[in-house]
């Protein structure tokens, strides 16, 4: 009943034209656990046609290792970026939920409450 009072507030959307639109040839998944730095591999991250970031992997001050393209940005809310710099205009943000404290986390978004 929770997840079905949650959906009816949100608006209907599709995924963007310009990602519907793009033909994932080459994909990159881009995690939270620092492998990739000291490997100077962010100019070949940002080759890829979707760079899909996880959870909080941080992007500013560490792009000569992990690139600054980001398509989707998926997370856990409680994973999810804290710096608006995170969160660039022309990326997906994709909030993943499975607990109930993601819902309640849902719905104070939708209804700009404070948890």
């Amino acid at each position: 009943d929770k997840l079905k009072n949650l959906l009816e507030l949100l608006p209907e959307h599709d995924l963007p034209e310009d990602l519907m639109s793009k033909h994932c040839k080459r994909c990159v998944v881009v995690g939270s656990g620092g492998i990739l730095h000291g490997s100077e591999l962010g100019h070949l991250l940002n080759q890829f046609d979707i760079v899909i970031r996880l959870n909080d992997a941080p992007v500013q001050g560490y792009t000569d290792h992990v690139g600054n393209k980001t398509t989707i940005r998926m997370t856990y809310p409680e994973g999810a970026p804290l710096s608006e710099q995170e969160y660039p205009p022309a990326s997906l943000f994709v909030a993943v939920l499975f607990k109930s404290v993601d819902f309640n986390w849902l719905q104070a978004m939708i209804k700009n409450e404070t948890l």
